[in-house]
């Protein structure tokens, strides 16, 4: 952070658009400031483009007439049911806005707004560091207006509201999420008021919509530190609200003297590991959602202890039902997170034992474009603090990626997915989709991952009617079929002495 002084804003503000804001400011006779994070970026030494603009008076009749003397290079979009406006130039963006006084009804974040004063506008801004302003009139350009010290919480690394925090989150809960949000991206603590009034009106986040809700989760998910945003939310007690099946793994339970770890901490640990090597949003999800199956698969035996069997694929028949209700996307990214919650063991259990070729070759084939992500995320899963432990692990992953390494050369699609399909085995001995057909689908594959058989026609039908007669189906057409293709060389190769002999 750096210190600012009055003239050292102004000559950060020294640049052609706030020059021409001003004039126009000037000449329609309105007072005119830039405000909010445009602001607080400025001494936090951060790149900002997005300029907010708040005009005592009427906002759209500055950014109007600022649109008609910058010309045609610069673009206007009017808000009127809002009283906003937005002039985007070049590579800049100013929002601009009446200053205004808001007041909200309970059931509610939508506000009734009315005409204000810079200090009604101050009011309600959800914090202190995001409150200040800074005067872009001529005669007082660059002088910054603080009235509820953000600069000093800017500096001690603090979230505070400016007036009573409770009016604050129970006028727009939405600034509860924002609240955790803005702590985990600054680091910056909050403060103990503030805080209390997050657990006392953590109840009112439901009036706020998903998507809203899933925007804030994925910026705090973006930080560098999400876990700080995470435990945030626990102890506010919003994450029970927006993201219980996260908060239902805070548990530990002993028995006969045998605990298990906090699966929830331990998530949060892998989700910052996975942060440490990639910015993957939705990698950075399946960390958060990997081990989401565990309350439900937890069992005690009692000579193995605490046992979290298929805890995978119970978290990762979870996961479209949480990305639903978050209003998160159903497409691709849903099916990308399911697929490494469902196989984030496999690489981990191929480690904890002699890593084979056949066992390489089935999780390449199952993890397919994503293996490389995979293998990050559950690397990141080792936080054991046995250190003899963690290293035997990581020297196996090593072992893992080297060989996936080499049969990612030899085109693992070609070698590893038989060349006859289900449509083929329907085809061959007239079935209709059905358990039949997938079962004599995963002989095949099995055979061919397992190296027992060439990834060849001639020898998989071979083996595919040996199995269908074995289940009891039909074979006739199939091995006709199979003894017309082995006699079509000799055929091809009598037609040139039939033409010869003809001719």
């Amino acid at each position: 952070m750096r210190l600012l002084s009055d003239d050292d804003l102004k000559q950060l503000l020294n640049k052609p658009i706030f020059h021409c804001i001003s004039e126009v400011a000037d000449d329609l006779g309105l007072e005119c400031y830039v405000v909010g994070g445009y602001v607080r970026d400025l001494f936090l030494e951060r790149p900002s483009q997005d300029i907010d603009v708040v005009v005592v008076g009427s906002g759209i009749q500055i950014a109007s007439e600022l649109h008609r003397r910058l010309g045609k290079k610069s673009y206007l979009s009017v808000f009127r049911s809002f009283g906003t406006a937005q002039v985007k130039y070049h590579s800049q963006e100013v929002e601009f806005v009446g200053a205004r006084r808001e007041s909200y009804q309970r059931d509610s974040r939508k506000p009734i707004v009315e005409d204000g004063t810079l200090e009604d506008d101050q009011n309600r801004r959800d914090f202190t560091i995001n409150a200040m302003a800074i005067c872009l009139n001529k005669e007082r350009f660059g002088e910054l207006v603080d009235p509820f010290d953000g600069l000093a919480d800017l500096e001690d690394g603090i979230i505070r509201t400016p007036l009573d925090p409770d009016i604050t989150f129970s006028d727009d809960p939405l600034r509860m999420m924002r609240c955790v949000r803005f702590a985990t991206q600054l680091n910056f603590l909050i403060d103990e008021d503030t805080f209390d009034a997050l657990e006392r009106n953590a109840e009112r986040i439901k009036i706020i919509s998903a998507e809203r809700i899933s925007d804030e989760l994925n910026k705090i998910m973006l930080t560098p530190t999400p876990s700080k945003g995470f435990v945030d939310l626990q102890r506010c007690g919003l994450l029970q609200l927006v993201l219980p099946e996260l908060q239902n793994l805070d548990v530990v339970e002993q028995r006969n003297g045998r605990a298990h770890k906090n699966n929830f901490y331990h998530t949060l640990e892998v989700l910052d590991n996975v942060c440490a090597k990639s910015d993957n949003l939705w990698l950075r999800w399946a960390a958060l959602l990997h081990d989401i199956g565990k309350p439900k698969s937890k069992r005690w035996d009692n000579l193995a202890g605490w046992t979290f069997h298929s805890h995978n694929n119970i978290g990762a028949r979870m996961v479209p039902d949480i990305f639903r209700r978050l209003k998160l996307p159903l497409d691709m990214k849903m099916t990308y997170v399911k697929k490494l919650v469902d196989l984030h063991m496999r690489p981990i259990v191929i480690a904890d034992e002699e890593v084979t070729d056949s066992a390489v070759r089935r999780l390449l084939n199952d993890a397919g474009d994503d293996i490389d992500d995979l293998m990050l995320l559950c690397e990141a899963d080792i936080t054991s603090k046995n250190a003899a432990k963690k290293q035997r692990f990581l020297d196996n992953f090593r072992i893992v990626r080297e060989k996936l390494a080499e049969l990612k050369e030899k085109d693992y699609k070609r070698l590893f997915q038989p060349c006859i399909d289900g449509n083929k085995i329907m085809q061959l001995f007239h079935l209709n989709p059905s358990k039949e057909v997938g079962e004599l689908k995963s002989f095949l594959k099995d055979k061919v991952l397992d190296n027992q058989v060439v990834n060849e026609r001639e020898p998989l039908m071979q083996l595919l009617i040996q199995k269908a007669k074995e289940m009891g189906i039909n074979v006739q057409d199939a091995t006709a079929e199979v003894q017309d293709a082995s006699s079509q060389p000799q055929d091809a190769a009598d037609k040139p002495q039939e033409a010869a002999a003809k001719g």
